[in-house]
C-alpha cells in the first residue's frame, strides 16, 4: 500500500536529524509514497519543494505552551485536509503533540529516535514513542528499552541513509574554492556540525588548536560549517586565532545547504553522525569526533565501534585537544595522498554496504506496514509466567518453544515473558521480558494482556519450596482479579504434599479458563485435588517442537572446549537430588565401564549452571577413566546440537531426554521424578530405574543393547517423537480457541 505520510519535525535548519528526514522524504516520494512535511521551516524547505513535497509551517521547535497548542490545531487541520494515513514524528515535541492528537484522530503513528534525550524533570513521561519506533542505532534501541520500556518488537533499527550520487568523489567543489579563495594545493580540513552548545565541542577544540595545527601543517585551511547558538562566540574566537596565525586559516561559513560541495574541497574531514557518513561517501579521510566522544581516523579497525553508536561516539572516550591534534597532524603529514585515497575508498565502500538511503526508507516502510496492520486487525497480548531467566536450560527451552509456537500463530500475537533476568532474555533470545519480581512491572504487563499463560514445566509443586508455589498462584490470582483469561500451558503438576497447599491449588486452578497438561499423571493429580477435569486436556511438553543448531556448529563448540571427537560420544546429564550421594559412586563406575568396555568418550552436560557442573565434578572425580565436562553456558539450541552428536545419552534431566528424542538419539533415563518415568514410557526408551534401586548390571545390558541394535531404538524414537510433537502443537491450538472466544480480544 502506498500511504500518505506526514513527516513532523521541529525544523528544517542544518542538522543530522533534519537531513535524515529530508533524504527519507525524497526517497519515499521516489518510491511512490505521498509525502507532506510539517515543521517550523528552515533552509531545507526549498530542497523539498524542488521535488514536489509540500511543507506546512508549524511551530514545533520550542517547549512553549502557546506554540504547542497552536501546533496541535494546525496539525489536526493538516491531517484532516491531507487525509494522512501515517504520521511519522522525529523529535520529542512533535511526538508529544502527535501523541495527543492520535487519541482523537486515530491515525497510524510512528516515531524516529535520532538521539538520546534527557529523561529528568518528568520529561521521560511526556515522551510519546508511538506504535513503532525507528531507532538510528543499536545503542539507541537499548536506550529506548531501558529508559522508556519500549518493547523490543516495536523498535526497528535503521541507518542514516546517504545519497551516494549527491555525496560522491566526483562532486564539483569549484564554486566553494572560488567563494573562499581556496587553492587546489592548500591542505584543507572541513568540519560540519550545528554550532550549538550541545554540539560544538570539537569546533571549539579545532579553533583553539588552529595556531599549532597551522605550524605543523603549513598553509592549512580550516572550513567550519554550521550555525547555532554559539556561532557568534566561535566566530570571534576564529578571528582571534586567524590574527594570531597572521592570515585567514579558519573560515566560518554559518548554516549552509550545499554540504556536498563543501565536503568536496576537503582533504581531511572532521565530524560525527550523518556528516561523517556523508564525508565517507565522498571518499574523504574522516576523523570521527563529536560532543559524545572520540573514535578517531576511520578505518576497518573502527567499523564495529562506529556502527554500534551510529558514528555518534556515544560511550567512547571524550574528545581531547591532544588526541585531535595528533590525528589531524597524522592524517595530513604521515598519511600519503595514496593512503588517504585508500581510506576514503574504504569509507565509500562502507556506505554502499550499510548506509544506502533506499535501505533506510525500506526500514521505515516495514515499521509503517506493521503499525498499519496492527491498527486494522485484532491484536492479542500474551504474558508468559514460568521459571524463566534462571539459567536452567530445560525451562529456557520451554520458554523459547512456547514463544516460537505462539509467534507462528501470527504477527498479531505479542508476547511478554516474566523473567528473572529480563535484559538477558531480551539480548539472548530477542524475547520481550520484564522482571518477574518487579511488582509494578508485572502488574502493568498483566493489565495490558489478553491472556496469562502459566507454564510450562512443573510450576505447581511444593517439593522445592512452598514460596515458589505461592508465587505462581499469586500471578494467576492477579490476572483473574484484573479480568484476564488464564491458561495453564503444558503444565506438569506436583508433587503438592501440604494439605493447605493442595486446597490452594484447587481453589486457584479452578479459576483458570483452560488447562493443558504435559502428562496424564498430572491430570490425575489435579483431579485428586478436586480441580474441574472438563477444562483439562493432556498434550505434551512444548520442547518437542524445538529445533537445534546444525551438527557442524555443535562440533565447533566441542572442539572449542578441547573435547576429542575421535571416538563415539556418550552424553551424561546428572542433577543433585536426595539419593544422589549414594548414587554417585555407582554412576561413576557405570561411566568407567562404558569407557573401558565400549571405547567411548564421556561428556557431562550441564542443564542448570552452575549446579549441574558441581554434581558432574563429583561423579568425574570418582571415575578412574578420563571424562569431560562442558563448562560454557550454552543456549538450548546449542545443547540440543551437542546431544545430536552423541551415540546415546544417560540422563536424570527430563529435557535432556526430550532433546535426545528430538534428535533421534537413543537414551537411558534415571528416575528421580514421575515425569521422567512417564516420558520414558511414552518414548518406549529403557529406564535405569529409580536412583535408590539402581542396578548396574541391568543398566550395562541396556547400554550393550543400544550399542549393538542402535537402529531399532532410532526407529522407535522416530515414531514416538513424531506423535509427541503433534500433541505438543495442540497447546497453541487450545490457546487460539480460548482467545477467539475470549472477551479480552483487542482491535
Amino acid at each position: 500500500m502506498k500511504y500518505k505520510i506526514l513527516m513532523a519535525l521541529m525544523g528544517l535548519e542544518i542538522g543530522g536529524a533534519e537531513t535524515h528526514v529530508v533524504e527519507l522524504s525524497k526517497e519515499l516520494k521516489k518510491q511512490g509514497f505521498d509525502i507532506v512535511v510539517a515543521s517550523n521551516g528552515g533552509v531545507y524547505e526549498k530542497e523539498l519543494e524542488e521535488v514536489g513535497i509540500k511543507h506546512y509551517k508549524v511551530p514545533m521547535n520550542q517547549r512553549n505552551i502557546l506554540k504547542m497548542i497552536k501546533s496541535y490545531f494546525l496539525l489536526k487541520n493538516i491531517i484532516r485536509k491531507e487525509k494522512v494515513d501515517i504520521v511519522h514524528s522525529h523529535a520529542r515535541i512533535p511526538g508529544f503533540i502527535c501523541g495527543m492528537l492520535r487519541k482523537k484522530e486515530k491515525f497510524t503513528f510512528v516515531t524516529s529516535a535520532h538521539w538520546v534525550f534527557y529523561t529528568g524533570m518528568g520529561l521521560k513521561y511526556l515522551t510519546n514513542w508511538g506504535q513503532k519506533v525507528v531507532a538510528v542505532s543499536e545503542d539507541i534501541r537499548r536506550y529506548l528499552i531501558e529508559n522508556y520500556r519500549v518493547r523490543n518488537e516495536d523498535i526497528f533499527v535503521t541507518i542514516n541513509g546517504i545519497d551516494t550520487d549527491k555525496f560522491s568523489p566526483s562532486t564539483d567543489g569549484s564554486k566553494i574554492r572560488k567563494e573562499f579563495g581556496l587553492k587546489e594545493d592548500e591542505p584543507t580540513l572541513v568540519y560540519v556540525s550545528r554550532m550549538d552548545e550541545s554540539r560544538a565541542l570539537v569546533a571549539k577544540q579545532l579553533i583553539a588548536l588552529a595556531p599549532s595545527l597551522e605550524k605543523a601543517i603549513p598553509g592549512l585551511r580550516m572550513i567550519v560549517v554550521g550555525g547555532g547558538d554559539v556561532f557568534d562566540d566561535l566566530l570571534e574566537k576564529s578571528k582571534e586565532a586567524n590574527k594570531q596565525i597572521g592570515k585567514k586559516c579558519i573560515t566560518m561559513t554559518g548554516a549552509r545547504t550545499d554540504i556536498n560541495e563543501l565536503v568536496a574541497v576537503s582533504d581531511v574531514f572532521v565530524g560525527v553522525s550523518r556528516a561523517a557518513l556523508e564525508a565517507m561517501a565522498a571518499e574523504k579521510t574522516t576523523i570521527v569526533a563529536g560532543n559524545e566522544g572520540y573514535i578517531g581516523i576511520f578505518g576497518r579497525d573502527k567499523l564495529e565501534l562506529a556502527q554500534e553508536n551510529n558514528f555518534c561516539c556515544r560511550g567512547c572516550e571524550l574528545s581531547t585537544e591532544k588526541q585531535l591534534y595528533q590525528d589531524v597532524v597524522f592524517a595530513f603529514t604521515q598519511m600519503t595522498k595514496e593512503q588517504r585515497k585508500q581510506a576514503g575508498a574504504y569509507g565509500r565502500e562502507v556506505i554502499f554496504q550499510y548506509y544506502s538511503v533506499s535501505k533506510m526508507a525500506q526500514d521505515c516502510v516495514s515499521a509503517y506496514d506493521i503499525a498499519w496492520k496492527e491498527m486494522h486487525t485484532p491484536q492479542y497480548h500474551v504474558v508468559m509466567s514460568g521459571y524463566y531467566g534462571f539459567n536452567n536450560t530445560g525451562d529456557e527451552a520451554i520458554m523459547i518453544s512456547m514463544h516460537k509456537n505462539i509467534q507462528e500463530m501470527g504477527d498479531n500475537y505479542h508476547i511478554t515473558v516474566l523473567s528473572n533476568n529480563p535484559s538477558g532474555t531480551r539480548e539472548k533470545y530477542g524475547i520481550e521480558a520484564v522482571y518477574r519480581f518487579g511488582f509494578w512491572d508485572v502488574l502493568r504487563a498483566i493489565k495490558g494482556c489478553d491472556v496469562l499463560l502459566s507454564g510450562g514445566g512443573s510450576l505447581l509443586q511444593d517439593s522445592t519450596s512452598t514460596r515458589s508455589l505461592m508465587y505462581y498462584l499469586s500471578i494467576t490470582i492477579a490476572a483473574k482479579l484484573m479480568g484476564k483469561k488464564v491458561m495453564l500451558y503444558a503444565n506438569g503438576i506436583g508433587p503438592v504434599s501440604g494439605k493447605r497447599n493442595r486446597r490452594l491449588v484447587k481453589q486457584v486452578v479452578n479459576r483458570a479458563d483452560l488447562i493443558t497438561l504435559r502428562e496424564e499423571n498430572s491430570y490425575e493429580e489435579l483431579l485428586s485435588m478436586g480441580v474441574n477435569g472438563k477444562k483439562c486436556f493432556v498434550t505434551a511438553d512444548p520442547v518437542f517442537t524445538m529445533e537445534s543448531v546444525p551438527k557442524e556448529h555443535a562440533r565447533q563448540l566441542l572442539e572449542g572446549e578441547g573435547i576429542p571427537l575421535d571416538k563415539p560420544l556418550v552424553v551424561v546429564s546428572v542433577r543433585n537430588w536426595r539419593e544422589m550421594d549414594r548414587f554417585i559412586d555407582r554412576f561413576a563406575k557405570l561411566c568407567d565401564t562404558i569407557v573401558e568396555k565400549n571405547d567411548r568418550t564421556i561428556i557431562f552436560l550441564s542443564m542448570q549452571m552452575p549446579n549441574d557442573i558441581t554434581v558432574s565434578e563429583k561423579v568425574r572425580k570418582k571415575m578412574k577413566q578420563n571424562a569431560f565436562i562442558l563448562r560454557n553456558n550454552y543456549s538450548p539450541y546449542e545443547v540440543m546440537g551437542v546431544i545430536s552428536l552423541a551415540d546415546f545419552i544417560l540422563s536424570m534431566r527430563l529435557h535432556t531426554l526430550i532433546f535426545a528424542a528430538r534428535q533421534k538419539v537413543p537414551l537411558i533415563g534415571f528416575i528421580y521424578d514421575p515425569k521422567i518415568e512417564y516420558y520414558l514410557e511414552k518414548l518406549e526408551m529403557p529406564s535405569g530405574g529409580r536412583l535408590k534401586d539402581f542396578d548396574m548390571g541391568k543398566t550395562l545390558e541396556m547400554v550393550d543393547d543400544i550399542i549393538h541394535d542402535r537402529g531399532k531404538y532410532i526407529d522407535i524414537l522416530c515414531e514416538k517423537e513424531a506423535l509427541l510433537e503433534e500433541k505438543a502443537h495442540h497447546n497453541e491450538k487450545y490457546l487460539a480457541k480460548l482467545l477467539r472466544h475470549g472477551r479480552g480480544r483487542k482491535k
